[in-house]
């Protein structure tokens, strides 16, 4: 969570930028978006060097070529704010649009950070202003991986709490849990049909670099698979695709599939059975075009709620044997609609329904107050839901208000981890515990209502209380106490 120095150069850099003249909190963020990004490049420039220099050999890849070395954020930035707007404006920002096109033609050839970039528009409106901004992002130290993470959370904060289709960010510490959850596999075929940002991504990116490196990049048709066929994500916010790919790219993978669709429309077959795992914090509630909807959609589930027609969609995008770890709000659990109840049976009968988190509502605030919870299942179109584990997460490490105040010793989410990877000793949780096990049969017995309330029990401890009579007795010695304290007051004061 950012707070301190950081967030403070962050709401003054903002201040900077709307009294310049851009008001829409999302341009805000695209603008600095770009910038943060030409310093970032400096800076993976500067580490090649400095490992070239090291090893006495040339530039490895560089970044930059001999006669853009002016392009650079460490040669720029001091320049007067005249040259500094010239050269960002006419030299640096048409190079960073074509800078995953490594030599091909414009057009198919180039990566999918360069299609989305084609329609960017550098709106900084005066010299004074960029000169500005650019000499307060120089004092943020970049190369931090979870300052980087920090600060674009807390900027994209910053854009109105839900989109007009509903959407809200997910905690970066939600995401992660869900990663660690699924524990992608660099075999892995990974989805994500509202990317957003490409928050969970970036994320499984992350866990696989971490987990799997030396398969990754053991050979060059490893490392193309990684950068090119692992990850897939699609919005319809153009640049939620641009800021999506951007950061995909500043996390190490050069050429994802992130692209323009409407998940919900009518689909091509492309797509179908094509992931082995989806990670999701789809829109809820949201806004809907039933005569676009894919018609196998509505066959599967006939409803215009997105949160259900998503979880069919999940279903018809899974190879067989694939998982997907989703966010739902908690009316999907419980709801009493034939739509939401075919949907959970279909989970529990048809496929295998692993598990089900129960999170605090407090998790997504100040930009939601939204209940919800984490869905866990395995798509095999032949059943295999043996038990159901339920947790219920009562903290995330923060405060459950609008501040979100860091508590970092209050937290579920390790011992949730460590209770997923051992859910072989769950079976011998009671249901007045945080975890365990509910069969098959009792949820079936409960109409496939999967509300945790429904499953966990309360153990209230009885209370002793004196008899009325003791009670009165004690008071009337009390008010003597009074009276004697009092007498003796009144004593001295005469």
């Amino acid at each position: 969570m950012i707070t301190g120095e950081l967030k403070s150069k962050i709401d003054k850099i903002w201040d900077t930028m709307w009294s310049g003249g851009i008001s829409n909190p999302i341009s805000v963020v695209e603008q600095l978006t770009y910038l943060l990004f030409i310093k970032r490049l400096d800076e993976l420039h500067t580490l090649k060097e400095r490992k070239a220099q090291r090893l006495n050999q040339p530039i490895e890849d560089p970044v930059f070529s001999a006669d853009q070395d002016h392009l650079r954020w460490s040669r720029f930035k001091d320049a007067a704010p005249e040259s500094m707007f010239n050269t960002v404006k006419d030299e640096v920002f048409p190079f960073i649009k074509t800078i995953g096109n490594k030599g091909e033609d414009d057009g198919e050839g180039g990566s999918t950070y360069t299609h989305h970039m084609k329609d960017a528009l550098f709106m900084m409106p005066t010299p004074r202003v960029l000169a500005n901004v650019v000499d307060q992002l120089d004092s943020i130290d970049m190369s931090d991986a979870d300052t980087k993470g920090d600060l674009y959370e807390y900027m994209l904060g910053k854009i109105a709490s839900a989109g007009q289709n509903g959407q809200f960010r997910t905690p970066r510490h939600i995401i992660k849990l869900m990663v660690d959850m699924t524990a992608p596999t660099p075999k892995d075929v990974i989805c994500d049909p509202a990317c957003g940002t490409a928050g969970f991504l970036v994320a499984a990116s992350e866990y696989i670099q971490q987990h799997h490196s030396e398969t990754i990049y053991k050979d060059e048709d490893a490392r193309r698979r990684f950068n090119e066929s692992t990850f897939h994500g699609y919005d319809f916010d153009t640049t939620m695709l641009r800021i999506g790919s951007m950061n995909m790219l500043l996390h190490g993978v050069e050429n994802p599939d992130i692209n323009y669709k409407d998940s919900l429309a009518q689909a091509d077959d492309s797509d179908e059975e094509k992931y082995s795992l989806i990670l999701a914090n789809p829109p809820f509630a949201g806004s809907l075009d039933y005569e676009s909807t894919a018609k196998d959609l509505l066959q599967t589930v006939k409803t215009k709620k997105t949160e259900l027609l998503f979880i069919a969609l999940f279903l018809r995008l899974l190879k067989t044997g694939g998982r997907a770890a989703v966010i739902v709000p908690d009316g999907v659990l419980f709801g009493s609609s034939n739509a939401h109840k075919s949907i959970r049976k279909m989970l529990v009968e048809n496929h295998k329904l692993d598990a089900i988190v129960a999170m605090p509502s407090g998790v997504f605030k100040p930009y939601a107050g939204v209940s919800t919870a984490i869905l866990v299942f395995t798509k095999t179109n032949s059943g295999g839901t043996d038990n159901v584990w339920f947790y219920n997460m009562q903290a995330d490490g923060f405060s459950l208000d609008d501040k979100r105040t860091p508590q970092p010793n209050k937290t579920d989410l390790p011992d949730l981890l460590a209770r997923w990877h051992n859910r072989a000793n769950e079976g011998e949780r009671k249901r007045t515990e945080q975890s365990f096990l509910v069969p098959r049969e009792e949820i079936a017995g409960n109409d496939y209502d999967l509300s945790i309330n429904r499953y966990n029990e309360v153990e209230y401890e009885a209370v002793e209380y004196d008899p009325p009579q003791v009670i009165l007795e004690r008071l009337e010695e009390l008010d003597e106490q009074i009276a004697n304290g009092r007498r003796e007051l009144e004593a001295l004061l005469s």
